[in-house]
């Protein structure tokens, strides 16, 4: 059973219509790159999956169940689908440690003592370690970002959203957080990942899935899809990409 289902998901906001039915599966381990033009629907589909945006039509299946409406049930599902955003989101008068042991502590009730051990391996596993006494401020963006990561794994989530969490990074960050998130799909963390970064899609991507118009337009392994894009649209968009 696949781990995410989205069935003929449909959303609009107003007349403009972000998604048109819609399919894609996710399989337990696997890494789904979503790439595509602007404005094609990538991360209202990625907000959709943990369902901080609410869909119009079709369904989405978390673990083989619709994804809940109750209150309860829904901060349930949410504490095992981290989320890494554009922008850090990280608490600004907390320190990084105080960040990443938050959620653990308040949400799924665990012992402090252990939740600041568990928040001190996942720092040094994403390299900030030494700055676990810093204030977000204090940090640069890949700093703050990988933050953010850490803050995301403390919940010990089964599934991983990535919504273009380099897009607001100055170019030599980027490979820094890149480099944490290769290191997270090795380790065979489930992950969705909207990004424009297409040697990242190559390298870590079990598949690609291509959107433009609220649609998937095409969804295969990075290397037939980067050697051979089936649409006449995915050709044209990885020309302009490609070329810079």
């Amino acid at each position: 059973m696949p781990l995410v289902t989205l069935e003929g998901v449909g959303k609009s906001f107003g007349d403009n219509r972000v998604l048109a039915d819609v399919d894609l599966s996710v399989e337990a381990g696997e890494v789904v790159i979503i790439i595509g033009p602007s404005g094609s629907g990538k991360s209202t589909l990625c907000r959709c999956v943990n369902r901080l945006e609410t869909i119009d039509e079709g369904r989405i299946l978390f673990e083989g169940r619709p994804l809940p409406t109750e209150s309860r049930e829904l901060a349930r599902m949410r504490s095992r689908v981290g989320m890494v955003f554009q922008s850090f989101n990280l608490f600004a008068h907390k320190t990084v440690l105080e960040n990443v042991t938050l959620g653990p502590v308040k949400v799924l009730g665990h012992n402090r003592l252990q939740a600041r051990a568990r928040a001190q391996e996942l720092l040094e596993r994403v390299g900030i370690a030494d700055k676990a006494d810093r204030l977000p401020r204090q940090l640069s963006g890949g700093q703050q970002q990988r933050a953010a990561i850490a803050r995301a794994l403390a919940m010990d989530p089964v599934l991983m959203l990535f919504d273009e969490p380099t897009s607001a990074l100055d170019p030599e960050m980027i490979s820094e957080v890149l480099d944490v998130m290769r290191s997270l799909a090795t380790s065979g963390m489930t992950m969705i990942v909207v990004t424009h970064e297409m040697g990242f899609a190559r390298s870590a991507a079990d598949r690609v899935a291509f959107m433009a118009d609220g649609r998937i337009l095409e969804i295969a392994p990075p290397e037939s899809f980067f050697a051979a894009p089936r649409t006449e649209r995915a050709r044209d968009f990885l020309a302009r990409v490609l070329q810079h």
